[in-house]
This record gives C-alpha cells, structure tokens and sequence, in this order.
C-alpha cells in the first residue's frame, strides 16, 4: 500500500484592511467621484474606496436622498445604482 496521503497546503488570503469609519477627506471624495460613474454597486465602491461593504452601502443611500444616484435593479444578491442625469437648460 501506499504511504500517508499528503494534503494540499491550503491558500491563506490575504486580508484586507477597509475602512470603517468614513472621514471629511473621504467623505468629499464619496461625493465627488461616484455621481460621475455609470454603475455603482457596493463593490465597485469597496474596490474604489477600500471601505467595507456596510459603511459604502450607507454611502449609496445617502446619495440616493440627495439626489445623485437612483436605482436600476434592488435584489437581495446584487443591488444596481446609476447615475441622475440632470435635465439640460433650454435656451
């Protein structure tokens, strides 16, 4: 018979270090940068931000109240926000 069957050294992630707590710096840049994006999902903003997933779900609720954001598709797996597009002024 064979020896001791020999187990696959498992992969150790790394981890990763968001924030959790949204400063003034972040929070103008939360701002500026992310009504400019044709797709906003809580992923895009962990990516972009490094945040975690709550504090940028927060953020996308708060740029929904103002206005900036407004929904595509909301499921319990993936949530899609686009941008408003404001109206042109007639001359």
């Amino acid at each position: 018979m064979a020896g001791k069957k020999k187990w696959a050294k498992g992969r150790v992630r790394e981890k990763i270090q968001n924030l959790v707590v949204l400063d003034q710096k972040l929070h103008d840049r939360v701002f500026k940068e992310i009504p400019k994006l044709k797709v906003v999902t809580i992923n895009t903003l962990t990516e972009k931000l490094k945040v975690n997933g709550s504090l940028a779900r927060a953020c996308i609720k708060e740029l929904v109240k103002t206005g900036h954001l407004k929904p595509v598709s909301i499921n319990n797996r993936i949530s899609i926000w686009t941008r408003t597009v404001e109206p042109e002024e007639k001359k």
